[in-house]
């Protein structure tokens, strides 16, 4: 077998990240497949039930801590990130202020990222196979990549993080000192001995904002998130009732929630981003709590067409702003567009409209 150049490694590796940065990722890092820290963490959290119904995150075994099971052959991780945040701080915080306000989580507001990243990322490897497919004497390299973009048994953090991309917070997101946390994750899975990144130093420090923000108090400790009282988990895992201990605190948020990102003075690092596909489609970011109640399935589907939103479904969109509805100040609207839902076929939707009422009726 012929030697490694390790010359057209480096020049590849330069390479891949500037076709990265032309296709519209905003940072590419490389890192080889060594997770065994992550390993044990990823463990211990499903150890303690942390991952509540979400069984997918141990379906697999260990295919997410050793990225060669999940695809055979794989030495080296190529980690991309994409910036999405579409409005400023301040204006996600006078939306959460107004409790008459629909809250939706800010990555769900544009179009779903998972195709449209791993097109991109499926660029990306063409590009690279079309390269290394005219390098004179080099190894057979199998080269049978594979992208993924939230759609397999992945630590994608884990692996950002060992890539250069940033360090994992105690709130659990990964955050770059440069650009905030308001990004996507994908990678291309690849056997190419391409050398590999550095990883950043953490910079947290003292500062326990995403902790004391929570609003359910998910982050039990640093790096450490119980989602089985996580308003995301809540609103968009949970398949069943919310337990009623939540549902005052939820707030007005109807799908997800951002607070702990928000809150993260890293952010003020952050850049707005400058993909059309993500900016809010049918005014998801200005909805108030009343009128998306009052979506039939029929425009639920609609409103949300092309959106990630819509794998929550209809029953679950009126759960959620149900709890939002009964968190709202006392309105005899509010109580005239819950008494309907009363009659929906859905246990779960006339228990969650029911608890709203009952709200209702103890407030001045």
């Amino acid at each position: 077998m012929n030697e490694i150049n390790h010359q057209d490694m480096a020049s590849l590796a330069l390479q891949i990240k500037q076709w990265g940065l032309e296709l519209g990722f905003q940072q590419v890092g490389i890192t080889d497949t060594d997770l065994s820290d992550a390993e044990a963490h990823l463990e211990n959290w499903l150890a303690n039930n942390f991952h509540g119904e979400m069984d997918y995150m141990q379906r697999h075994g260990l295919k997410r801590s050793r990225p060669a099971l999940l695809h055979e052959g794989t030495t080296r991780v190529i980690s991309v990130r994409m910036d999405y945040q579409s409005e400023s701080t301040a204006t996600m915080n006078q939306s959460l202020a107004d409790p008459t306000s629909a809250y939706i989580s800010r990555y769900a507001l544009g179009r779903d990222y998972h195709k449209m990243m791993r097109n991109r990322l499926q660029k990306l490897a063409d590009k690279i196979h079309a390269n290394v497919s005219s390098f004179p004497q080099q190894p057979p390299f199998n080269l049978g990549m594979r992208a993924f973009v939230d759609s397999a048994p992945v630590l994608e953090k884990a692996l950002a993080e060992k890539a250069g991309l940033g360090w994992i917070g105690k709130h659990s997101n990964l955050i770059n000192r440069k650009a905030g946390s308001w990004f996507f994750l994908g990678e291309i899975f690849i056997d190419l001995p391409l050398p590999v990144d550095n990883p950043t130093t953490a910079h947290c420090g003292g500062c326990t904002a995403c902790l004391d923000v929570c609003p359910t108090k998910a982050i039990v400790a640093p790096y450490q998130v119980d989602a089985r009282r996580c308003v995301s988990y809540l609103t968009i895992e949970l398949h069943g009732s919310i337990p009623e201990e939540f549902r005052p605190l939820i707030g007005n948020r109807i799908y997800g929630c951002d607070d702990c990102q928000i809150i993260c003075p890293w952010n003020r690092f952050a850049k707005l981003t400058a993909e059309a596909d993500f900016n809010p489609r049918q005014q998801l970011n200005t909805q108030q709590l009343l009128d998306v109640f009052a979506w039939s399935e029929e425009t639920f589907l609609t409103k949300t067409e092309g959106s990630a939103i819509r794998r929550i479904g209809h029953e679950r969109w009126l759960r959620n702003t149900a709890v939002a509805l009964g968190n709202a100040p006392a309105s005899p609207l509010i109580i005239e567009a819950l008494i309907p839902q009363l009659k929906h076929h859905s246990e779960m939707v006339r228990e969650h409209v029911q608890w709203a009422l009952d709200q209702h009726a103890r407030k001045p």
